[in-house]
């Protein structure tokens, strides 16, 4: 049985994924596509500069994007990806003055996004005291996730991310149910379920594995999440107003962002009331 790691669990700052978009080359608004619907005004494919990216990689309409119709753009966000790919993958070299790099750096910055996220559940996950037992497991799976991150463009192009993810995942699902197994009474198991538009109004969820669940547009005004797994958890529109999120972890500002709430919503530390609350 490995013993359990007393050292601090490194934070999301010290691990540099908090976004800088000063420091990217707008990586977001042109290798990623989107398609005209509720969330993007217009189509774009990937590879393609969004129409509001200025020449200095920033966006034209930033203070404007959910009345402009790009409500998705302030939901999205990358873990610090972008000014990994930007500054230390490709040095400093922007793809506007070194066009040769420009296909490369959109393939690659993907694949740092999603160790990037890796990053952020695993930092996370080292940070809950019940989950202490994992812990040595958990700084492994980070430390060789971190060298990953430090690779070449064709080394990162060559990982197998989804074998890596997997690997990843079995670990948090461990943290998961070691932290949800303290919570006291019976635990719902909702993994993957289509809760799209649910009437949840009230809903005793504390505890609850929603992992990777639909929540769409569901009514969760006044629910108990306490101490709830949302890893992945679609809530775009979802209405939490009166909520109590209280220790729900693997919890995303990007989800909230996504999510309708009020003044009465009790969120988990270290993730802001978004402003169009």
């Amino acid at each position: 049985m490995s013993r359990a790691d007393d050292r601090p669990a490194p934070g999301h700052a010290e691990l540099n994924l908090l976004s800088d978009c000063g420091s990217c080359f707008g990586l977001c608004c042109v290798a990623l596509p989107f398609a005209a619907s509720s969330d993007f005004a217009v189509d774009k494919e990937a590879g393609r500069p969004c129409r509001n990216l200025r020449a200095d990689f920033r966006c034209g309409i930033h203070g404007e994007l959910r009345e402009r119709g790009f409500s998705g753009c302030t939901v999205f966000d990358c873990f610090g990806a972008g000014q990994k790919v930007s500054q230390v993958t490709f040095d400093g070299q922007d793809w506007r003055r070194a066009p040769g790099t420009a296909r490369q750096m959109f393939d690659v910055f993907p694949v740092m996004r999603q160790l990037h996220e890796l990053l952020w559940y695993l930092a996370e996950a080292l940070a809950l005291p019940d989950a202490r037992p994992v812990h040595p497991a958990l700084r492994a799976a980070l430390e060789t996730t971190e060298r990953l991150t430090r690779g070449t463009p064709d080394e990162l192009l060559a990982l197998d991310v989804p074998a890596h993810r997997d690997e990843v995942n079995a670990l948090l699902l461990r943290a998961s149910e070691r932290v949800r197994a303290a919570v006291p009474g019976r635990k719902k198991d909702r993994r993957g379920a289509d809760l799209f538009g649910a009437r949840l109004k009230g809903a005793a969820l504390r505890g609850a594995s929603l992992r990777g669940a639909c929540l769409i547009a569901a009514d969760l005004r006044g629910a108990d999440l306490r101490t709830a797994d949302l890893i992945g958890a679609d809530l775009r529109d979802a209405d939490l107003s009166g909520a109590d999120l209280t220790g729900g972890f693997f919890l995303t500002q990007a989800q909230l962002n996504a999510a309708r709430g009020d003044a009465a919503t009790r969120l988990p530390a270290g993730l802001t009331r978004p402003a169009h609350w």
